[in-house]
């Protein structure tokens, strides 16, 4: 069972939290929900979000697919599902080291996006 639904433009995804990131985790869900107009950078969606968190001890700049990361120079939230332009191969990677938050449970949806599309996205926990 999935604890937050991400919707990108009309589809709705399912994530899950995870433990890697408990301060950002707590901002995040006391913010929730959250949208934006999303912004597309590679295989990488990422929208403002009114959260104010510094970088956790487990940051990191390579994450993997369908992870949901806080950026705290946005601050922004993101979604990863391939390679970005500062990726050196197929994995995700961050501009900058992430907190990473939740994992989406299917990517296919991001993977459907036309190529440098922007996207309107949602986060809500599930009801």
């Amino acid at each position: 069972m999935s604890d937050l639904v991400v919707t990108v433009d009309g589809t709705e995804m399912g994530a899950s939290w995870v433990s890697e990131s408990p301060e950002t985790r707590r901002a995040l869900a006391g913010a929730l929900p959250v949208e934006g107009q999303a912004a597309r950078w590679g295989d990488e969606l990422y929208f403002d979000v009114p959260v104010d968190v510094a970088l956790e001890p487990n940051a990191r700049a390579e994450v993997e697919p369908g992870t949901v990361a806080y950026w705290p120079q946005g601050p922004a939230l993101c979604l990863f599902w391939g390679p970005t332009p500062a990726s050196s191969g197929s994995e995700p990677r961050a501009a900058s080291p992430v907190n990473v938050v939740a994992r989406l449970a299917d990517t296919t949806p991001l993977s459907a996006l036309p190529s440098g599309t922007d996207a309107t996205v949602r986060v809500v926990e599930r009801s």
